[in-house]
């Protein structure tokens, strides 16, 4: 069966062209999307920060991309075998003929999705030790100043106040965020954060211990407290952290790293601090015993002091020997005076003998030698040290000249490589332009064959003639010649002038037509324009 003929009409698309086309209309048709499926072949993301993966079911598969800044913003990560619900929008990738989902959104396909996550993101983190009871600390036992964080706005807030007065009043710092939807694991890691940044006696006082509070709700309510970068501020906090998320039947990751976890909120304040009525008649009893003990001991150290001052002889007694003895140390005073003045004065009479005006002249002598010595050798030290400095310099002299040699040489050597290859270039230069003038001439000889080919004097080689009339324009018919007309014939060889028959009849004249009529019936021929190469018959 011979091959069929292409239309000469059909329309001729590049691939690039078709891709394109194939884009516009898959993402126009489309738009966004929401799919749900299995993610698979997610391997992290790429060193680029976008992530490529794909998401299948039980008989299809569509491959899928997330980019990097919209994964950055991500509240719920991808990974391998969670069954997701995905949002973006459908587009095709010409590169390797291809349609994909551009993800913009992404979230689980039921609590069952979640709990598997959250399973795995616990065992990952009991593996790396941050829910060992060893790293846990102790809560003080009476706080002067608590950090609470949760949402302003809500009742949890006012049940932990609540509580804390009615038990003990405290100072309270609340770091308001969100609980829930997006956004809000950030700003609850920033919170424990920002208060384990606050420096010890500063104009804001830092917290002794921490509550990490919301109310109850569902799982994805919850989410919040199971995302790794909230555990993991949880796990960094100095500062000793109790939990209390949700009611005593929700369990959240948060739980299982904080120093304590709390029920409930209210719970929470009532760990944080003790009763002040319990504690006051605590200092009371305590009081009183110290009291009591203290009567017995003071009655202890009288008794004991009475049976020690029976037992001591009297001050008279006491001061006898002592008094005694400092009379005699008074009558021997005087003589020690004089004795001690006799030989300070015998040691300055020794002194002066030798301060003589020849002692002076020796010392002074001696003085202008050591200065002499000095400076001889302070001379020597100088030359000795501008000997070294002109030796360096000559030193570094010849270094330098060296260095300008091998640096000009090196220089001549890139100024030849330079030559030769600007030499190669332009050798390489003149051999394409060489060839691309035999193209050209290659080029310019075939469009003269083919304008020979499609000529009209071939026609004429071939035995017709052209028919002209006086104004040069041809005549396609014998009805457009009238009598006694001038005409010119054109052969191979050349023109020949001649006159119509005297006796043809006239042409008859058309009946003129309306300009719109005549518009109408003339035919829209339009030139189809077709590739040089291919050749044209029009």
């Amino acid at each position: 069966m011979p091959p069929a003929e292409p239309l000469p009409n059909t329309p001729e698309f590049t691939v690039s062209e078709l891709s394109q086309s194939l884009k516009r209309t898959v993402e126009d048709t489309y738009g966004h999307v929401r799919v749900r499926g299995e993610i698979s072949g997610f391997r992290g993301a790429h060193s680029s920060g976008h992530c490529y993966f794909a998401l299948k079911d039980e008989s299809a598969k569509i491959e899928a991309v997330i980019w990097k800044g919209v994964h950055g913003r991500m509240r719920f990560k991808p990974q391998e075998g969670l069954e997701v619900i995905a949002t973006g929008k459908l587009t095709t990738y010409p590169g390797s003929s291809k349609y994909q989902i551009v993800i913009e959104a992404l979230e689980p396909a039921g609590i069952g999705a979640l709990m598997a996550l959250m399973e795995e993101r616990k065992k990952k983190l009991a593996a790396e030790g941050l829910f060992d009871e060893a790293r846990k600390q102790l809560l003080p036992w009476l706080p002067e100043v608590i950090g609470v964080v949760t949402s302003p706005t809500g009742a949890v807030i006012r049940d932990i106040l609540h509580r804390l007065e009615d038990r003990f009043p405290r100072h309270v710092l609340v770091w308001p965020v969100k609980v829930q939807g997006e956004g809000s694991a950030e700003q609850l890691a920033a919170a424990i954060r920002g208060f384990n940044a606050l420096p010890e006696g500063g104009r804001i006082p830092r917290p002794d211990v921490l509550i990490v509070a919301r109310g109850g709700g569902s799982l994805e309510d919850l989410w919040s407290f199971n995302e790794e970068i909230v555990v993991r501020a949880a796990a960094e906090s100095m500062i000793p952290l109790i939990s209390a998320v949700g009611h005593e039947t929700d369990i959240t990751l948060i739980d299982f790293v904080a120093d304590k976890r709390a029920p409930t909120p209210t719970a929470a304040a009532e760990m944080a601090v003790p009763v002040r009525s319990e504690l006051f008649v605590e200092v009371a009893d305590l009081g009183r015993r110290t009291h009591a003990y203290w009567m017995r001991a003071q009655e202890s150290r009288r008794n004991e002091l009475r049976a020690a001052a029976r037992a001591l002889p009297s001050a008279g007694d006491l001061l006898a020997i002592p008094r005694q003895r400092l009379d005699s140390a008074g009558g021997a005073l005087p003589r020690g005076l004089k004795a001690n003045t006799h030989a300070h004065f015998r040691r300055f009479t020794a002194a002066s003998a030798k301060l003589t005006l020849r002692v002076l002249h020796g010392q002074i002598a001696q003085a202008g030698h050591r200065l002499t010595v000095s400076g001889e050798r302070l001379g020597l030290s100088a030359r000795a040290l501008l000997r070294q400095r002109r030796d360096r310099f000559a030193g570094l002299e010849v270094r330098l000249r060296a260095s300008k040699l091998s640096n000009a040489q090196a220089q001549r050597n890139a100024i030849a490589r330079q030559r030769e290859r600007t030499q190669r270039l332009s050798e390489r230069a003149g051999r394409a332009l060489l060839t691309l003038l035999q193209r050209l001439d290659a080029r310019v000889e075939n469009s003269g064959k083919l304008l020979s080919a499609l000529s009209y004097r071939g026609v004429l080689a071939r035995g017709f003639a052209l028919v002209r009339d006086e104004a040069g324009h041809p005549l396609h018919s014998a009805d457009s010649v009238g009598p006694n007309a001038r005409i010119a014939i054109e052969f191979a060889d050349g023109r020949v002038g001649a006159t119509a028959d005297a006796d043809r009849p006239a042409p008859v004249a058309k009946r003129a037509q309306p300009k719109a009529a005549a518009q109408e019936t003339k035919p829209a021929l339009r030139r189809v324009a077709k590739p040089v190469d291919q050749g044209s018959l029009f």
